[in-house]
């Protein structure tokens, strides 16, 4: 699996409402649970918190688009996956600690 770059704009599965991807690797706070995208509703965009969705690659029915990728968004893909894929406990304490 490869992380889709923010920008991307997904259908869930089960669900017809597209969504825009705006940050990968999210904590969720209320169970400390690391999810793949976080997104909000397209095309309106961000309205708020409880407009947010936490959901992981596998949730993905389509991909309507893919946003921009480059090299600096690819050697930072490489490198977050490597380090979680290495160290998934520490990655999550780091990720929190970068925020």
């Amino acid at each position: 699996m490869e992380l889709l770059p923010a920008g991307s704009v997904v259908t869930l599965k089960g669900c017809s409402k597209r969504l825009m991807i705006y940050s990968i690797l999210e904590i969720c706070e209320e169970n400390e649970r690391v999810y793949d995208y976080l997104a909000c509703l397209y095309p309106e965009g961000y309205w708020g918190e409880e407009y947010n969705f936490l959901f992981d690659h596998k949730d993905i029915e389509r991909v309507e688009f893919t946003g921009f990728t480059d090299p600096e968004f690819q050697q930072f893909r490489e490198k977050v996956m490597k380090e979680f894929k290495e160290n998934p406990e520490d990655e999550q304490e780091e990720l929190e600690d970068e925020k």
